[in-house]
């Protein structure tokens, strides 16, 4: 039985499923020398390469925790000033779980694991992520429950979520929804800039590094994160 060329992309650690159909569709990767299509088959003995780039099976997968200054983009292409990819520096090739957006800054998960990915970021599993939000203006309790209740952005309704407020202009919310730059556009609804947005936990991950370095997740954290995944 065979396996298909994104999920064989993403297993060997190479790059996620979304990014193997990107590459496939570019026809870089071939399987014994022959262009791959989406939906085809690898078999156990066939050689795949990627930009002509011979790509073996490990499963000597790494996951990290990093915090992400504002400024360093989420994402992997190198052509890009400030790359997530060349700021970590990491010495084998990884790529990230989600975005965090350029003015944004805290935690966001690294890994060679491309399975995860799709995972954790498929919207019906509803897994938490915890943000600390400052804006420019003081709270009302209006807001609060507003922002909780859901708020019309990009032609949809984001999910009920808890927020709550910590200072007179300093908010936590938690998201189980993933939409771009969803806080910002969900206080700019009401009148408010976000100054400044960290995020501190990521499911059963929390924020406990320093700016700008990463730290390897603890066994207990990876078993925690698997059995809330199922993988």
């Amino acid at each position: 039985m065979g396996t298909r060329i994104n999920k064989y992309l993403s297993e060997v650690g190479y790059c996620s499923r979304r990014g193997a159909d990107r590459l496939i569709e570019q026809s870089k990767v071939k399987i014994n020398g022959k262009i791959a299509s989406l939906g085809d088959q690898v078999e156990e003995n066939d050689q795949v390469t990627v930009d002509g780039k011979n790509i073996k099976p490990h499963h000597d997968f790494v996951y990290m925790a990093l915090n992400k200054p504002v400024g360093i983009t989420s994402t992997t292409d190198q052509s890009i000033k400030g790359n997530i990819v060349d700021f970590m520096n990491y010495p084998r090739r990884i790529f990230h779980i989600g975005r965090l957006d350029k003015d944004s800054e805290g935690l966001i998960l690294m890994t060679n694991d491309g399975d995860i990915v799709n995972e954790i970021l498929r919207s019906e599993n509803a897994h938490e992520k915890e943000y600390i939000v400052e804006v420019n203006d003081t709270l009302s309790d209006d807001f609060i429950s507003k922002m909780a209740a859901g708020v019309p952005i990009l032609n949809t309704v984001t999910k009920p979520c808890i927020v709550e407020k910590l200072s007179s202009n300093q908010f936590k919310i938690i998201l189980t929804e993933g939409m771009n730059r969803q806080i910002r556009r969900m206080c700019e609804y009401f009148d408010y800039h976000v100054t400044n947005l960290k995020r501190v936990r990521i499911m059963n991950i929390k924020l406990d590094v320093p700016l700008g370095k990463y730290r390897h997740l603890t066994p207990q954290e990876l078993d925690t994160l698997m059995n809330l995944i199922k993988k």
